[in-house]
């Protein structure tokens, strides 16, 4: 992948012209602000945004369980929903893995330089797009809202705090992290079909045992 190609020295303002290859330069340019914003932020939001950043993850499988366990001894559809819920979500992850093996863009922290950022930057070969932290978000967001609206509503919050943080500690751009967030939410989508195949194959399996 070519290198960065910047106009400006990064110190200027941040409307400084700044190109970087299969990057769209407003979100090279949001990047930049959004790191300097958390560059600048108090000691406390950055150590808990480090922190958050990753263990946000773990809210979302709080609530598959939760939506587990409020389905489990209801009828079979809601409750192949919950089990399939986590399904989705790996197989979203699965996909974004996938997308940035093809595509190959470098982290925003290790193109455009020498930049301050919250956590470390990941290794190279690890690659920026799409961002997997907001794939997992949005397809257990989308997954949990197919169980429980109020969930649900809890988890897209979520979802987007997920995003964000991953601009703010500086290790995707804003672009990485909607895509990711929109691969995810299409990952989802296929939750319905999934969650009829299951309940379909589970009524033939208990049809097949009473005839026998």
């Amino acid at each position: 992948m070519e290198e960065l190609v910047v106009a400006q020295e990064l110190s200027e303002p941040s409307d400084a012209a700044v190109s970087v290859p299969d990057v769209p330069d407003v979100s090279a340019r949001w990047y930049l602000e959004v790191i300097d914003l958390a560059a600048t932020s108090p000691d406390f939001v950055q150590s808990f945004t480090a922190f958050a950043t990753e263990a946000v993850l773990g809210v979302f499988a709080v609530l598959f369980a939760v939506v587990w366990w409020r389905a489990r001894h209801g009828p079979p559809e809601p409750r192949h929903r919950a089990f399939a819920a986590p399904v989705v979500t790996v197989l979203a992850y699965l996909l974004s893995e996938s997308v940035k093996g093809a595509w190959q863009e470098g982290r925003p922290c290790r193109v455009l330089g020498e930049v301050a950022t919250i956590v470390p930057c990941p290794e190279v070969g690890d690659w920026s797009f799409p961002s997997n932290h907001a794939t997992i978000a949005g397809a257990a967001a989308v997954a949990i809202l197919w169980s429980s609206r109020a969930l649900g509503a809890l988890a897209l919050a979520f979802a987007i705090l997920t995003a964000a943080s991953r601009v703010f500690v500086g290790v995707h751009y804003p672009h990485d992290v909607a895509a990711g967030l929109l691969l995810g939410v299409m990952a989802a989508a296929l939750l319905p079909l999934l969650t009829r195949l299951t309940t379909a194959l589970a009524r033939t399996r208990t049809h097949a045992r009473a005839v026998s």
